[in-house]
């Protein structure tokens, strides 16, 4: 089975990751990996709403106006990843792992953003079950955005 860092490594990128609900999970699944020394450039855990802002960049008025859980903040989060890590990928992940609602989102809801070459995307995903279910899922859809925008040739097929 080909992996993201087999994918990376085709290819002569990096990857680093942004995390607030995973808590480093992401990169965590991602250095499991053997070899994957060679593509990852790191993470940051901004679990602390006020460290999206000071690690990441994530812009204050936007956390100030819609919180930390939002589409916006995870593509920031990617972004900040990217950049301060200095990789060629960043992803971010915010979202509400329960069992309670945070600001008025519901548990379950996750914000994946995606920064690379070319690309600035946000995937938002519901996903019922318990913290570790919805942890889990937020790392396997992660994995998936990244990997299919990977597989994406440079003059666009798959």
């Amino acid at each position: 089975m080909t992996t993201v860092v087999d994918l990376l490594k085709a290819k002569n990128q990096t990857v680093a990751t942004a995390e607030s609900l995973t808590a480093g999970l992401l990169c965590a699944t991602i250095v499991d990996t053997p070899g994957a020394s060679a593509v990852v450039r790191g993470g940051l855990i901004v679990y602390a709403t006020e460290l999206k802002h000071k690690l990441a960049g994530v812009d204050q008025r936007l956390l100030d106006e819609h919180g930390a859980v939002h589409p916006d903040v995870a593509i920031q989060l990617a972004e900040g990843a990217r950049r301060t890590c200095e990789s060629d990928w960043g992803i971010g992940l915010t979202g509400v792992a329960g069992p309670d609602p945070q600001d008025g989102i519901a548990p379950g809801t996750v914000h994946i953003g995606l920064s690379g070459p070319g690309v600035s995307t946000v995937r938002t995903i519901t996903v019922r079950g318990d913290r570790t279910a919805v942890r889990s899922a937020a790392v396997e859809k992660a994995l998936v955005l990244l990997s299919d925008h990977l597989l994406v040739t440079d003059d666009g097929n798959k």
